[in-house]
């Protein structure tokens, strides 16, 4: 097999996807023991990677090829892990820093949860706005959708997050963002749920079907980035709600830590 085969490209997906989430983990988890200066200059440290993301996604627009397409793949993980680094480090979050107080209507309750994350989504559509002016009507706009794949996923998980779900998994939150839990809650079952995990299989069947149709193996490798990020994205939405021990895959890399004191999660229905 070669980086052609659309099973290695899988396999890419699926390697870089933990790799990179371990390696935002470690530097978070490392800057968090030295404080605030630490965190900011392990933002600052790792503007490379923002530079060579967009250098990367511009350079290979007009490039169809194999090598395009995982360029233009990696590329949009950059400018993604540099922007969620920026996140879990507190220097792009939001205007509220505080746990939520107990007994807020649901209005404030939604307003708060959006102050505690406001700077960082915006960035991240702002960001994706831009990808998406920037590839219109190019021959390779997969590192486009690669971060629009992200972005949805995201929106998905943190709406879910908001309004319930059985799993949510505490302990990567570094100690700074300890007020992000109490805008959580843990519920059964939410509304939205099982139009989130309809909506990503489906694009999964959508990606799946590109690579049956394709007619090249540059959109072959193309769609199967995409078929296994999407699907990565669903099994992580499938975490929120089976107990299965998905931490596993990255704690055994991390430095050990204090356990924190978790915020009381809101509950709408008792586990």
């Amino acid at each position: 097999m070669t980086l052609a085969s659309p099973w290695i490209a899988a396999l890419v997906a699926l390697f870089l996807w933990w790799f990179s989430t371990g390696a935002i983990l470690l530097a978070v988890r490392r800057a968090d023991k030295e404080g605030a200066k630490a965190r900011l200059w392990a933002v600052l440290w790792n503007l490379p990677f923002l530079v060579l993301g967009g250098v990367g996604f511009i350079d290979t627009l007009g490039n169809d090829s194999v090598a395009g397409v995982y360029i233009a793949f990696l590329s949009a993980l950059a400018l993604w892990g540099w922007i969620e680094l920026a996140f879990l480090t507190g220097v792009i979050t939001g205007p509220v820093r505080q746990p939520l107080k107990a007994g807020v209507p649901e209005w404030e309750r939604f307003i708060r949860a959006w102050g505690t994350i406001a700077y960082h989504e915006m960035l991240l559509a702002f960001t994706l706005i831009a990808l998406v002016l920037a590839s219109y009507e190019q021959p390779n706009q997969f590192g486009m959708w690669t971060f629009a794949v992200l972005f949805a996923a995201r929106i998905s998980a943190k709406l879910n997050l908001y309004l319930g779900v059985r799993k949510i998994n505490v302990e990567f939150i570094p100690e700074h963002l300890n007020h992000l839990p109490s805008h959580f809650r843990t519920a059964r079952m939410n509304w939205l749920f099982p139009i989130s995990i309809t909506g990503l299989s489906f694009t999964v069947a959508c990606w799946l079907e590109r690579i049956w149709g394709a007619d090249s193996q540059a959109d072959i490798v193309g769609f199967a980035l995409l078929s296994a990020l999407t699907a990565l994205a669903l099994l992580e939405h499938w975490f929120m709600v089976l107990p299965l021990p998905d931490e596993k895959l990255w704690r055994w890399m991390l430095p050990a830590r204090p356990a924190p004191n978790q915020a009381i999660l809101p509950s709408e229905e008792a586990r």
